[in-house]
């Protein structure tokens, strides 16, 4: 993708600005509810049952002749869904380049993901391909739709108000989820006395899902605007623009040392992320209302946490606050693999040691890699960061399948996650970062 996307629109003044940012905000509120809702709480165990209906005396499904155990599935279709979107974004940024019309780009990923996810209401009885191929859909399409709305953010704000309208976006998508799950919690745990079956309550919150993120859509479909590039590079194709950009991070091999740890160590988080439920409801024996619980307390702690390690920057430097927020994160997932069955309350606890890392370790990661960007190659970067972060976080939820596939344990499955945290430490702690910033051409800060 072309540099050309760095410059602000300066046009419409003001009052236009703040408007498309209002409007701006407002996918995340959007998009967030299938993020957490459907990928983060229902659909892992959901899927995972219905496979379950459909295996055989072995406990294996055929999905085109292959043998899955049904535990598997659900890990092994994020892995594909993953794949799809890393041949799909490149094609999509090239196409927006080129032409500077990324809106009706962003309504078709946002709407293909949103039908995709109201379709899992017919996801019922053995029906674990149409879930299967349901989940690589609304996934893929969110990773596309989600590249494209952030490509937005430096046209639609001045540097100095980049982090504050980026925080704003952020803290809409917690809300809208946490809003969401609560009005879940309600409807699963109540399913009777709404004349629903405990299946028909959960395919109701999956549906939802894609209604609610269809209908808000529209605010910033009708308030962001197309603007028009220049030509010039941007008609090479996606993949050929990504490798072009990664040949030009070889020119700063220490950025290059910091994407490698950070794809590593954000492939665990991201699994944490869509396989916790999983492990739950098959693991530990949790009900769908303790899970949900779970990740509201997740939603809320995040905030809480990204502030306090923000505040932990300040005193000790980004660098090593994310390298304490890795220790933690191996702590919280060691700890994991020895909770008992059948007890919420230490369920509750990992929940909460989740969410104080999860903002904070995410949120100075990216602020630390905008130091290590050469000027003038913000955008180009920080689409080969995004297209390379979704092109990595295939390996956990495979590393997380094949474990349990060949051990049968979601213990194993869970534990074997360590595995990214610590060598993700160990590459972090190799890169001198205060060197990589001044290599890059920037101001070295004080304290980093």
């Amino acid at each position: 993708m072309g540099t050309d996307t760095v410059r602000t629109d300066a046009g419409g003044g003001a009052a236009e600005r703040r408007r498309e940012q209002r409007g701006w905000y407002f996918y995340d509120w959007a998009c967030s509810v299938y993020s957490t809702s459907v990928l983060t709480v229902f659909l892992g165990p959901y899927l995972t049952s219905v496979a379950e209906s459909a295996a055989d005396a072995s406990g294996y499904v055929h999905p085109l002749g292959l043998p899955v155990r049904s535990g598997s599935f659900f890990a092994y279709s994020v892995s594909l869904s993953v794949i799809v979107a890393v041949l799909v974004m490149p094609l999509a940024g090239a196409a927006a380049d080129r032409t500077g019309r990324k809106k009706p780009l962003l309504a078709a990923a946002a709407y293909t993901g949103a039908a995709a996810t109201a379709g899992m209401f017919f996801l019922d009885g053995d029906r674990y391909l149409l879930g299967g191929v349901l989940l690589v859909v609304a996934n893929a399409a969110q990773s596309v739709a989600m590249m494209l709305y952030n490509s937005y953010l430096p046209q639609i704000a001045p540097p100095e108000e980049r982090d504050a309208v980026s925080s704003r976006g952020w803290a809409f998508g917690y809300a809208a989820g946490a809003l969401v799950l609560v009005v879940n919690l309600v409807l699963y745990s109540g399913h009777d006395s709404f004349g629903l079956s405990e299946s028909m309550a959960v395919r109701v919150c999956l549906a939802s899902a894609g209604l609610w993120w269809g209908a808000f859509a529209l605010i910033p479909l009708r308030r962001l605007r197309d603007r028009r590039t220049a030509a010039r590079e941007a008609a090479v194709p996606g993949l050929r623009q990504l490798a072009a950009t990664v040949r030009d991070m070889r020119r700063h091999p220490l950025t290059l040392a910091f994407l490698l740890a950070y794809l590593v160590y954000n492939d665990g988080i991201q699994t944490v992320i869509s396989q916790a439920s999983v492990y739950g409801s098959e693991e530990l024996d949790l009900g769908q209302s303790t899970l949900i619980v779970a990740v509201l307390l997740v939603q809320v702690l995040a905030v809480a946490g990204a502030l306090l390690l923000g505040r932990l920057a300040r005193r000790y430097g980004a660098k090593r606050t994310i390298l304490g927020s890795l220790v933690a994160w191996t702590v919280t997932l060691a700890a994991g693999y020895f909770l008992p069955a059948g007890a919420p309350g230490w369920f509750f606890v990992l929940a909460a040691g989740i969410g104080l890392v999860l903002g904070g370790s995410q949120a100075l990661s990216r602020s630390l890699f905008s130091h290590l960007v050469p000027p003038g190659k913000e955008a180009e970067y920080f689409s080969a960061y995004e297209i390379s972060d979704r092109g990595m976080s295939w390996l956990g939820p495979l590393l997380f399948g094949l474990t349990y596939q060949l051990t049968g344990s979601f213990r194993d499955a869970i534990l074997s996650l360590v595995a990214f945290f610590v060598l993700g430490f160990l590459l972090l702690a190799r890169v001198p970062v205060r060197r990589a910033i001044g290599d890059a051409g920037n101001p070295v800060p004080e304290r980093i």
